[in-house]
């Protein structure tokens, strides 16, 4: 089914390195796409797409520690592949994805949350890039604890921070969730004497995991859709005040020549919707079953699965529509 991977050069790492640099913050975190980056150098804007199954080199920037984005990646990558395409995948913090994208070091970003979580980038980037469609509807931002912790909403927590540990766990410095927490969430309910951990998804995964299995409280940034809501007992705290703004949607973005490149295969993105039950069933085999670690085999399993779904999506029909039924009768199901 699939097409030979190739490894990522050590200069394209070194170039992003750069990139990050320059950006002023963020690592390139391969571990949450399980190492699978693959395919050339990493130059972007291939000089060979034509569109019309013709093939080319397409680079993908993957936000780090994003699974959505991670899983939808891969998918695109699997399905690119077997059109013909040679397919880079490039993990980074969004703020190094969103440069490289406008600045052509980037073909694609299948996780672009809009209208708030990433509105800065595209403020800022917005005249270099190409809007190709939305995939997803109704896309969260949030601040889950676990189950049976003593309060029910963000006005509480401040008052029950101690139960807590006094700490709230955040993701990466150049996510849009953390400036969000940061600028509005913290300051709304006056969170500020607490103590607000940035690292990195990875990191804050960890820490969930660990105070579930000892069965102490946690309070975390997340988001959905996440397969945390499905692998831990945790919910949402509410948010009286709308601090986190109303639910977004999720988008691909291409560099500014990307339809005049791969016209084709900007067509087939414009079509691509992704249901609720289709990407939990990913996202559990990608993260759960399979621990992040082989990205690539859990979507070719998920494609065995669901195996209308390429041509769904290359004949020009809506990828939601494919797989659904399949997802529906596994019971797969993803909380919103």
């Amino acid at each position: 089914m699939r097409t030979k991977r190739l490894i990522t050069t050590a200069a394209t790492v070194s170039a992003l390195a750069l990139t990050l640099a320059a950006c002023g913050g963020g690592e390139d975190e391969s571990e949450d796409t399980g190492g699978d980056t693959s395919g050339d150098s990493g130059e972007g804007g291939g000089d060979s797409g034509e569109g019309g199954g013709e093939g080319g080199e397409i680079t993908i920037g993957v936000h780090s520690g994003w699974e959505e984005g991670i899983a939808v990646s891969h998918l695109w990558q699997a399905i690119l592949e077997e059109q013909g395409y040679d397919v880079t995948l490039e993990t980074a913090e969004a703020g190094v994805v969103f440069t490289g994208l406008a600045e052509g070091d980037f073909d694609l970003n299948f996780d672009t949350w809009l209208p708030n979580t990433h509105s800065d980038y595209i403020e800022q980037y917005g005249d270099d890039l190409e809007e190709l469609g939305m995939w997803y509807e109704n896309a969260p931002l949030t601040m889950a604890v676990n189950e049976d912790a003593p309060i029910q909403s963000l006005d509480e927590l401040a008052d029950n921070a101690d139960e807590f540990g006094n700490r709230i766990v955040g993701i990466e410095p150049g996510a849009g969730l953390t400036r969000i927490t940061t600028d509005e969430v913290i300051p709304t309910y006056g969170l500020e004497d607490m103590e607000y951990v940035i690292s990195s998804t990875t990191a804050m995964l960890s820490e969930l995991s660990a105070a579930i299995d000892a069965g102490d409280n946690v309070v975390v940034t997340l988001w959905r859709p996440h397969w945390a809501y499905d692998a831990f007992p945790i919910r949402d705290l509410e948010d009286p005040e709308g601090a986190f703004g109303e639910p977004d949607n999720i988008y691909t973005y291409g560099n500014a020549e990307f339809s005049s490149e791969f016209p084709e295969v900007a067509e087939w993105i414009s079509g691509f919707t992704f249901e609720d039950a289709q990407l939990a069933e990913l996202e559990n085999i990608m993260f759960n079953e399979m621990g992040g670690n082989s990205n690539d085999e859990a979507v070719d399993q998920w494609l065995e699965d669901n195996p209308d779904f390429i041509d769904s999506v290359v004949g020009g029909g809506s990828g939601s529509e494919s797989g659904s039924e399949s997802s529906s009768e596994d019971g797969a199901e993803t909380e919103s």
